[in-house]
């Protein structure tokens, strides 16, 4: 910045030897000045360590020697899982130790499988082991609260949203250790002759669209870097900090992994997109885990097996009986081939925020390019990309012929990732062109096919958008990154009676792509419905939906003895009516199965009051949750141990543990705590330019330049 010397020489006074020894005196003034401002910018430009890609007002927080504070709290993670047959339970233990001097409460917000089913928890101290209880969520804080600050020992988990939980953990004594075990299960997913289990390490952070909440307004009980907005009044509850490797101790965030699979059948061959795996043989049992021994928590783990060829499942059916009631799940393959190909109307819409910088948008630009080698000449098409705008490249679907193709692979490959996540918007533009009631129009089958990380945070009301404008089209979500939103990418296409992939691994961008355009093309079997020989038996999902080729129909009931036949009916393209039988005396021993009702109940429940546009029935939820010792969006595990430990005059100190930057993600992605905003410095900075200034002006006037 500069002063003009106009007015410098205004305010000098006419005597010679008054204004010599004025200017002199202003002189040293002005240097001893900027001499002092600079001692004082020194320090601010310590603590303001911007990161490495000088993102306005991203701190680190730093020590008075300007190095980066890593938490004071180290995290290890062991997942111990077991599968058997259509189910993988899994024994989740987070280690905190506390490299501090002080007390700690740790808090930390970490992403579980989409259908995972939490149903214990154990606090383990020292040689004691406290185990939790389900309560209401209410009751579940104030216990914790009570506990923590009263000096108790006592940790808690409660669910953010199905698949995204905070966990907090009062009084770790200073360089010892808590230790924390979740039990949950999950279902494993088979498809086109694969089942598949993914483990979420970590999360990208999500986009929280809509005006801030007035001061007072937020409810969180978290310490994240978002501000709760109308859609997204948590926000703050679901954005923990996301840090590099090198921000966290050298053997933080690190994960050892085993796999115990007992499938059923022979295997041919087990196989992970993101990780070598070491396999040993047990009999029926084949146990797997990462050859590298712990793994870096910065990408999803996920793991594929495929039967021996021609041992491929086309039937199963499982019972258990649990509190004098019967449960029992049915998987049915219908192996429908069909040649029959109707002509279609394909939206492509990609994700083009800031979000997906880096890997993402490369692995995305590929995909799409991937469905529009797919077009037939009968087909139509359209491309709309989606940041803080949407964008369409064609005012409606044209013809996929070789000028409209070679146009749209110009128009991709120029994509960039930058802006917010506007998803409601772009939604809008592409269900919103269904087109015509014309004899051609009507013969045409409407697909979609939404490319996204899902990193947003306004999941439930995109999925009531998704119900209402979706009329006879499909939608099918693509999930990209290597950790994804896969609750988004199951639920959105559940709600728009498509399929959902996720492509985990840029070398495997292939595979998972042609399997889903490939059924893409195939016809559906429409109108399926499920005969159970009890009448009244509630069985889940309530209505089965269309099945595209290669799907199985997998459905859970309670109530029904394993006794009498299963019948299994459908629609093919032609009209032919499909039907299927099953012996439920030829049922196998399942576990579990009861958890999976009631979890499938409560997402129902859940469901109807989003169609509705009502509260939750929450008494009903919690009654269900507590029966079989769920946690829910009402209900948390709490656990507490009867003896104080810390006493009143020792301060408590909480911790937000962070998470790992997802792997091949863009460092714009990063969320650091926050000491201070960038603007004292930029103010220091500019006053010791001022100074600077002013003393070059009376220097260069004292010697006659």
């Amino acid at each position: 910045m500069m002063l003009s010397t106009t007015l410098l020489r205004l305010s000098v006074p006419a005597k010679p030897e008054s204004r010599a020894r004025l200017r002199r005196f202003m002189e040293g003034i002005t240097l001893w000045l900027a001499f002092l401002l600079l001692l004082f910018v020194q320090p601010l430009y310590a603590e303001a360590n911007v990161a490495d890609e000088l993102q306005p007002g991203l701190l680190h927080f730093t020590d008075n020697r300007g190095d980066w504070q890593e938490p004071a709290l180290v995290l290890g993670s062991d997942f111990d899982v077991t599968v058997s047959g259509l189910i993988a339970d899994t024994r989740l233990t987070r280690r905190f130790r506390n490299t501090s001097d002080d007390w700690r409460e740790g808090v930390f917000v970490f992403p579980l499988p989409e259908k995972a089913s939490v149903y214990a928890l154990t606090m383990t101290v020292g040689e004691r082991t406290i185990s939790g209880e389900v309560r209401p969520k209410a009751q579940a804080r104030q216990e914790y609260a009570e506990a923590r600050d009263s000096g108790r020992q006592a940790a808690t988990v409660e669910q953010q949203r199905p698949n995204l939980f905070t966990s907090r953990v009062a009084n770790i004594p200073p360089g010892e250790d808590i230790t924390i075990e979740l039990r949950y299960q999950q279902p494993v997913d088979y498809r086109d002759g694969q089942f598949s289990l993914r483990l979420p390490t970590t999360l990208t952070p999500r986009y929280m669209p809509g005006p801030m909440l007035p001061t007072g307004e937020a409810t969180g009980w978290s310490e994240g870097w978002a501000i709760a907005t109308r859609e997204v009044p948590n926000a703050d509850a679901i954005s923990p900090f996301t840090v590099r490797p090198g921000d966290v101790a050298a053997d933080s965030h690190r994960a050892s992994i085993s796999v115990s699979l007992n499938a059923g059948l022979e295997l041919a061959d087990v196989t992970s997109p993101g990780h070598e795996l070491e396999t040993r043989t047990d009999g029926q049992e084949v146990h797997v885990s990462p050859s590298e021994g712990t793994v870096l928590m910065n990408r999803d783990f996920v793991l594929h097996w495929r039967p021996v060829r021609g041992r491929e499942p086309v039937a199963a059916v499982f019972h258990e009986q649990f509190g004098g009631e019967d449960y029992l799940m049915t998987m049915v393959v219908p192996g429908v081939t069909q040649d029959r190909v109707l002509p279609r109307d394909l939206v492509f819409v990609i994700d083009t925020s800031g979000s997906m910088a880096g890997e993402s948008i490369r692995q995305a630009r590929q995909a799409l390019g991937r469905g529009l080698d797919t077009l037939s000449a009968d087909d139509r098409f359209n491309v709309i990309q989606f940041n803080s705008q949407p964008h369409a490249l064609f005012m409606a679907p044209v013809p996929a012929d070789g000028n409209n193709l070679a146009r749209a692979r110009r128009y991709v490959s120029r994509l960039q990732a930058e802006g917010g996540t506007e998803m409601a918007s772009a939604l809008s533009l592409a269900l919103g062109g269904a087109g015509s009631d014309d004899t051609d129009d009507a013969a045409r089958v409407r697909q979609v096919v939404f490319i996204t990380d899902g990193a947003v945070g306004n999941e439930a009301g995109l999925f009531r958008q998704v119900r209402e404008q979706l009329g006879n089209q499909r939608l099918f979500t693509v999930g990209i990154g290597s950790a994804p939103n896969m609750h988004f990418m199951r639920e959105a296409a559940r709600w728009g009676r498509g399929t959902y992939t996720a492509v985990s691994n840029p070398a495997d961008l292939g595979g998972p792509l042609e399997t889903l355009f490939s059924a893409m093309e195939a016809p559906v079997l429409t109108g399926l419905r499920a005969q159970w020989p009890v009448a009244d038996a509630e069985a889940f999902p309530e209505r089965p939906g269309d099945l595209f080729h290669g799907e199985p129909l997998i459905q859970v009931v309670r109530g029904v003895p394993p006794e009498g036949q299963l019948s299994v009916t459908g629609l093919a393209p032609d009209g032919k009516r499909w039907e299927r039988t099953l012996d439920l005396r030829q049922s196998a021993d399942g576990t579990g199965l009861h958890r999976r009702w009631a979890r499938a109940k409560i997402d129902s429940l859940l469901d109807r009051a989003r169609i509705q546009g009502e509260q939750p029935d929450e008494e009903r939820i919690v009654r269900l949750a507590m029966a079989h010792s769920l946690m829910s969006p009402f209900t948390s595990f709490v656990a507490v141990d009867s003896t104080p430990v810390r006493s009143g005059n020792d301060p408590l100190l909480a911790d937000s543990v962070p998470t790992l930057l997802p792997a091949g993600t863009s460092s714009g992605m990063l969320r650091y705590p926050q000491t201070a905003t960038i603007s004292p410095l930029l103010i220091a900075l500019g006053l010791v330019g001022m100074m600077f200034s002013a003393a070059i002006v009376l220097l260069r006037g004292r010697v006659g330049l």
